[in-house]
Formats: C-alpha cells, sequence, structure tokens
C-alpha cells in the first residue's frame, strides 16, 4: 500500500499515539481515562481527522470476534458459579509434596484453564489463591505469581480462544480449532515445562524451604470459603459500621410490627452498640430457625478476637427472640419450589461442565465459533431458571468496548501507509522459508507485542504476514499464522505490561487480603529469559511440525 496524503499521514499517527499512549499506559497523569476510553478516543480521531469515514469505521468492527468474547466470558461466568475456582484450588492443595511440587501444579493447571477459559480469566480465578496458599507455606510470593502468569500466557498459545489475539488470527486464517491445537500444541507443551525448570533454577533455594503439609492443607480447607465466597442465605452485619437508624431499618425489616421508635428497639440498639469496645472484628449472625417449626429469628455475637469464643448476646434475658416473618412465598407451591431447589442442587453444576464441555467439542468439530459460544451462553442462561442480569453485569463489557474502538484505530493506522512502508523494508530479511527469515519475522513481532501491545501487532501484521507467506506456498501460509500466534502470546511474558494477564496478577496480589506487590523488574528479571528460550524451542518445533 502507498502512502496517504502527507497531512493524513501526520493526523493518522496522532490518533494512533494517542491510542497507543492510553493502551499501553493506561494511568497517564494528563489523562487518566484508561485504555477503553483510549481506545475510542483512538477510532473517534481517526474519524475526525478525515482519515477514514464512518461508515469506514463501523465496518472494521469485527463482530464474530466481538460474539466469541462475549460468549466465552459468559461461560467463565457460570463455570465460576459451578465452584470450577474451588476445584482448581483443590487441586493445587490436594496431598500437596511440597514448594516444588505446588509450582509445578500452578505452572500445569495455569496453562491447561487458559488453554480452555482464556489466560485473563484463569489469572483472576487463581491468583488470590495461589498468594494465599504461599502465604499459608510461609514461601515468598513472587514465583508462584510468576509461574501462574508466565504458564498462563504459555498456555493460552494453544488454542484460539486462550487470546484475543488468537481470535484475531483463527478468524482471519480460517485455521479450524483442531488444526490450531494440533499446530501449537507440541510447542506449548515443551514451553510449559522449560518455563517450569527456568523457574526451579532461579529459584530453586527460595523453593527449598521446609513445609508442614497437613497444617498447610488444613489451612488452605479452612480458609477455602473466605477466598471464595459462595452465597449464603445468613446475613453477616459489621457492628462497628452501623449506625442506630441503620439498626433500626434492620430490626423493622426482620418484624414490621416493632417500631424504630419503641424502648424495646431502643435497648436492642443500645445493647449491640455497647458491644463494640469487645473487638472490632465483632459480627451479627442471623440465624433463622425452620420456618415450619417457628418464624422466630435469634441474634447472636461471635467474637472473632484472640479468645475466638462465641457468646449470645443478653438482650433484656439471656435470649431474645425476635419475630420474623417466613420467608417462604406462600403463593409458591411447595412441590415446584423443591421441584427447583433439586434441580440447583443435584443437575444444575453437570450441566453447566456438560454445556462447556459440548462447547468444546463443537470448536473441534469445526463449528463456527462465534455461534457456538453464544449458543453455549444462553443456554447457561436459560438452565438456571434466573434472572440472568446480575451474571450478565459480571461480562467485562469494557474489553468489548476496547476492541471496537481498537478495531477502528488500527485500520485507520493501517490507511496511512505507515505499517505497509515498514513491512516492505522488512519482508525480504523475514521469509518464513528459512531460519534466518523466522528469527527476523520473531523478533519483529516480539518487539512490537511489547511496544504497542499484541492484539494491535497481530492487527497490524496479519494480512503482510499472510501474504508475504501466501506468495511461497498456502503450507507457509500457515505457518506463518502460528508463528504469529506462539511469539505475539508468549512475547506478554517478557515484561510486566507485556500482557494483560500479567496486570491482572499484579492488581490481584496487591489488592488481595493478603497483598503483594509484584514489581516490574522482578517480572523483568525472570521474563526476559524465560520468553527468549521458550520462544526459540517453540519456534524449532514449529518449523519442523508444518
Amino acid at each position: 500500500m502507498d502512502m496517504a496524503f502527507p497531512v493524513d499521514v501526520v493526523l493518522g499517527s496522532i490518533a494512533f499515539a494517542v491510542f497507543w499512549v492510553l493502551a499501553v499506559f493506561p494511568t497517564v497523569p494528563f489523562m487518566p481515562i484508561r485504555r477503553t476510553a483510549g481506545s475510542l478516543l483512538g477510532g473517534l480521531l481517526m474519524v475526525l481527522f478525515g482519515v477514514m469515514t464512518p461508515d469506514q469505521a463501523y465496518s472494521t468492527i469485527d463482530l464474530p470476534i466481538l460474539g466469541l468474547l462475549f460468549g466465552t466470558m459468559v461461560v467463565s461466568v457460570y463455570l465460576e458459579r459451578a465452584d470450577m475456582c474451588k476445584y482448581l484450588a483443590k487441586l493445587l492443595a490436594w496431598t500437596s509434596k511440597g514448594a516444588k511440587d505446588l509450582i509445578f501444579r500452578i505452572c500445569l493447571i495455569s496453562a491447561i484453564s487458559s488453554a480452555l477459559f482464556t489466560n485473563n480469566t484463569s489469572c483472576v480465578i487463581l491468583t488470590e489463591f495461589v498468594l494465599t496458599i504461599a502465604r499459608q507455606h510461609n514461601l515468598p510470593p513472587h514465583p508462584f505469581l510468576l509461574a501462574l502468569a508466565t504458564s498462563a500466557n504459555i498456555g493460552s498459545a494453544a488454542t484460539p480462544i486462550g487470546s484475543p489475539q488468537n481470535l484475531v488470527i483463527a478468524f482471519n486464517s480460517k485455521i479450524s480449532f483442531g488444526d490450531f491445537l494440533i499446530g501449537i500444541l507440541p510447542a506449548m507443551l515443551v514451553g510449559l515445562i522449560v518455563n517450569f525448570l527456568l523457574l526451579l533454577c532461579m529459584y530453586w533455594s527460595l523453593l527449598s524451604i521446609p513445609i508442614d503439609e497437613e497444617d498447610a492443607i488444613g489451612k488452605v480447607v479452612a480458609d477455602e470459603n473466605r477466598i471464595f465466597p459462595c452465597d449464603s442465605p445468613a446475613t453477616m452485619l459489621h457492628s462497628s459500621s452501623l449506625n442506630s437508624q441503620e439498626w433500626n431499618s434492620i430490626l423493622e425489616t426482620m418484624n414490621p410490627q416493632i417500631s424504630p421508635k419503641t424502648n424495646t428497639n431502643t435497648a436492642y440498639v443500645d445493647t449491640l452498640k455497647n458491644r463494640e469496645s469487645f473487638a472490632e472484628s465483632e459480627m451479627i449472625q442471623v440465624v433463622s430457625k425452620s420456618a415450619v417449626e417457628s418464624n422466630a429469628v435469634m441474634i447472636t455475637v461471635t467474637s472473632v478476637g484472640s479468645s475466638e469464643r462465641s457468646e449470645a448476646i443478653p438482650l433484656l434475658s439471656k435470649q431474645h427472640r425476635v419475630r420474623a416473618p417466613v420467608f417462604v412465598e406462600s403463593s409458591k407451591p411447595a412441590g415446584k419450589e423443591n421441584l427447583a431447589t433439586r434441580w440447583k442442587r443435584t443437575m444444575w453444576k453437570p450441566c453447566v461442565y456438560l454445556v462447556t464441555l459440548g462447547m468444546l467439542i463443537s470448536f473441534l468439530m469445526d463449528f463456527n465459533m462465534s455461534w457456538t459460544a453464544i449458543t453455549a451462553a444462553i443456554a447457561l442462561i436459560v438452565l438456571d431458571f434466573n434472572d440472568a442480569h446480575p451474571w450478565l453485569e459480571k461480562v467485562s463489557y469494557p474489553l468489548l468496548v476496547f476492541f471496537c474502538g481498537m478495531f477502528a484505530t488500527v485500520a485507520g493506522f493501517n490507511k496511512t501507509g505507515i505499517p505497509s512502508t515498514l513491512w516492505d523494508l522488512v519482508e525480504p530479511y523475514a521469509k518464513i522459508n528459512d531460519i534466518f527469515g523466522i528469527a527476523v519475522l520473531a523478533i519483529v513481532i516480539l518487539v512490537l507485542s511489547n511496544l504497542a501491545s499484541n492484539v494491535p501487532t497481530v492487527l497490524l501484521l496479519r494480512k503482510p504476514v499472510a501474504l508475504s507467506a501466501s506468495a511461497i506456498s498456502a503450507t507457509h501460509e500457515k505457518k506463518a499464522w502460528l508463528i504469529l500466534a506462539w511469539v505475539s502470546t508468549v512475547a506478554g511474558n517478557l515484561s510486566l505490561l507485556g500482557s494483560a494477564a500479567n496486570l491482572m496478577v499484579c492488581e490481584q496480589a496487591r489488592h488481595a487480603l493478603v497483598g503483594y506487590n509484584l514489581s516490574f523488574w522482578k517480572h523483568l528479571k525472570f521474563g526476559v529469559p524465560s520468553t527468549l528460550i521458550v520462544t526459540a524451542i517453540g519456534l524449532a518445533l514449529l518449523k519442523n511440525k508444518i
């Protein structure tokens, strides 16, 4: 493609630079609008500057990719509801043989879950548990967090649904799910083993600390509900965070016949407020008795102080009962309620996993991936027999919007002719049919993936790389697509900013209950050798396989 008019080149470069700065450095002080708004701003500037028309901008949005992203995110939400995270956590803690065994399990589980449910989802689910179990073993957390993030990126390279850039490659290359998996799986497995061995070599002394296996696993089981809280009918209220009006509102809700202005109700509030001096962690537990035997509610206080004792609050007597309405709707037949409860208890979780398995099998059978993922998502919503609004809210809509803006921004930048001109300079040295050319292509992808992020890199290079390889043969074109997928994904391990999965692990760890700051330099110290070695080994396998 020839260079556009100089004005379009300058204005298009400015719009892309704005997008790039906000995508790579989302907390820019003078414009802290972050990535999603930054991508929209970049696309808008492309239109306002006249680089592309509004219709052209709309046409760049790839709806199949967005549909696949949306479907897989909904499936991930329902898998989390079906306790997938707890099962993964139990796999990590079950009969643990020490720190080296634990880091191997983290690498393996992170890679497999990332290949099936995207690297971002895997990191969000596992980060806090990995951090907690490392603390309970009295081990430094950063080797385990590095194992989680780097293995997630390596594992996600194996499938088209493992990472966003792989989605782009799968839809543009028309490579089936099965061919994609078979082509990259050997490189992924060997790369995963090499990454694990590098972790052992670099952190051998830290991983050699002896641990008390039984005590650690007991703590993990005890903390499981804290790490992965489940919905519970009991209501937990922090006494130190409620004022008198809030207590009055709660007690009045429990029994509308009790007025908040009565002396009895005031006595409840005063008694409960006086208990604040015992410990800051005192909590009120509202324990409901059987609605069949009685519609009473007892208020107790559990003190979680050093004595770890539990006692009832003397509310006007040793044991005060507040009459509360029965929580069973009289208009709802008991038989139907029992049927719904039985369905939730016995059949719902197996159905979630069966639908997910069916989705993966459909991918392997070369069904349309976008519609397959959306169908699986709708099936899970229907089988839940509940309002889907709370669960659909957990979908990362900002990510979908980010993709829309990024499609328009990158397409506008391509119209300036700058990417094609730069590729023309590199293309003679990046031929896919010799070792030197593969090395040059890998270096270009590696550098751009860490400068512009991996998804924009794939969007910029997909057409020129494919055209250059197709001029040699169709087999080389397929090889070029797989090399682009492998290098752009593994390149995310080089630095903390190289992959969204790395940033998610860092942010999740920083804000966890047992927080830890995974610094840029700690990640870089391991990321550089791991990325270079794993990328090179994977390229050798891809070259010999295809």
